[in-house]
């Protein structure tokens, strides 16, 4: 049955001034860190009546980046948003399969909150499932970037020209949320349903053995076939794929690739603790510190953890420690970064003044991602909470159209007005799953994932 959709009561979102308590409100009239009083944003609010109101806010402002901001043939993500309309790759017009993936998502919670108007995000998710049946597939899997206007692969790299099994995951969780929200519904929306239903059941997981290897491949090339040789194996952001590949009613793969591909035959275990909270697993290149922080989301988005075990690991604690120990690595901050602390803290992939990075305690460049933090509400919420209004009270610097610029720092005061995909569109998402847990419940509720998850040992 389709979830009630909760209407979005802009009396609230838009107060001139504030009428909260202290603590729970938040205000533009302080200063940044450069000293001087942010000038007035029309449609950015003074302040806040309450958290919740705040959180509508930043979750329907980060999703507009899929909605105002998508690639118009498609409806899809576009990998990158330029404020300054610098784009050195020329790229304004290619999107990204699984950015968008947590986009759609996204769409799905403005549906819900009232955001978005049902009949419209209905049409927006068609026109985006259509496409996507459209464009160019190997194996029923997507590559990691197509050009919008022609649904064409754009190579990611020379050999990276063909199916891209993980980003290719990231859109199905989201797309079956879609399913299970509105396989109930109206005549269009059932259609949408079996539309996305028929998606999934192209995906050949069994392809991307490699010729029955007990381990999943992220790439195959109609030009190199598997010359790019990355089998996923764990722990990163990847643990999506294995869950589908197993769930899968058409191209499942047996649970020993689950268990010697992904869990290394056990040897994904692990001791390390940082600043006090085990990891559990081995973090991949990290193992001592912890990866980046988006391997706590970009899988998390439709797999709920509250609750998932296996004989490896609670994988509850794998991603709150994890979020837990980059927070507490902020706070005892090694490297005496400006800024670092209780309220600024979150190390993830993003720009940063030496190019795209993939920030974490052990590549520590004293840049703040603003999802890191606040894709990690389900794990962190007082922390991700504090650092959101730190973030906030920072001013006009570093926000803009869509949200928080992609990152920043305050040792070197530097930004820049521009936007990934991959970063912004975790935020509404994983935010949503804090506040009622819409998408954990939607994609738990698919029976073939319930299926998958048995075959895999997972449970309570």
């Amino acid at each position: 049955m389709k979830l009630k959709i909760i209407p979005l009561l802009l009396s609230l979102m838009f107060p001139l001034a504030s009428c909260a308590s202290p603590d729970n409100t938040v205000t533009d009239n302080g200063k940044t860190s450069t000293g001087e009083k942010p000038d007035y944003v029309p449609g950015r609010p003074v302040s806040f009546d309450s958290d919740s109101a705040m959180l509508d806010y930043i979750q329907r402002t980060t999703l507009n980046y899929m909605w105002d901001g998508a690639e118009p043939t498609s409806g899809l993500a576009r990998e990158r948003i330029h404020l300054d309309g610098v784009y050195p790759e020329n790229d304004a017009d290619v999107v990204t399969i699984g950015g968008s993936g947590f986009g759609v998502a996204g769409l799905l919670v403005g549906i819900n909150r009232g955001f978005i108007g049902l009949e419209e995000g209905v049409a927006r998710l068609t026109k985006i499932v259509d496409y996507l049946g459209r464009a160019d597939r190997f194996h029923g899997v997507w590559s990691h970037w197509l050009y919008g206007p022609t649904g064409k692969v754009k190579p990611f790299g020379q050999k990276d020209n063909g199916g891209d099994l993980v980003e290719s995951c990231f859109m199905m969780e989201s797309l079956l949320c879609v399913r299970q929200y509105f396989k109930d519904g109206n005549a269009q929306e059932k259609a949408l349903a079996e539309k996305i239903d028929a998606l999934w059941r192209d995906m050949e997981f069994d392809w991307y053995t490699r010729g029955g290897q007990h381990v999943l491949y992220w790439h195959w090339s109609p030009d190199y076939g598997w010359e790019m040789n990355f089998p996923l194996q764990g722990y990163n952001e990847c643990m999506i794929v294995y869950i589908l590949a197993a769930a899968s009613p058409t191209h499942s793969v047996p649970a020993s690739c689950y268990h010697e591909g992904w869990a290394r035959g056990g040897a994904i275990r692990s001791k390390a603790a940082p600043y006090g909270y085990p990891l559990e697993v081995k973090h991949n290149g990290a193992e001592a510190t912890g990866g980046p922080l988006f391997w706590a989301h970009y899988s998390w988005i439709g797999i709920d953890p509250r609750h998932l075990k296996d004989e490896y690991a609670d994988w509850w604690n794998v991603v709150r420690n994890h979020a837990m120990s980059d927070y507490a690595y902020c706070v005892a901050n090694p490297k005496g970064y400006k800024g670092y602390g209780k309220d600024c803290w979150g190390l993830t992939a993003s720009y940063s003044p030496a190019g795209y990075s993939a920030h974490s305690p052990a590549n520590d460049l004293g840049v703040i991602s603003p999802t890191a933090a606040l894709s990690s509400f389900p794990y962190t919420p007082q922390e991700s909470m504090a650092a959101l209004k730190y973030f906030w009270n920072q001013g006009l610097w570093i926000w803009g159209k869509y949200g928080f610029y992609d990152a920043f720092s305050l040792q070197t005061h530097w930004t820049v007005p521009r936007y990934l995909a991959i970063d912004q569109l975790t935020i509404a998402p994983m935010i949503e799953n804090y506040r009622s847990g819409l998408l954990w419940r939607l994609f738990m509720s698919c029976p073939e994932v319930q299926q998958g998850l048995k075959k895999l040992g997972m449970g309570e």
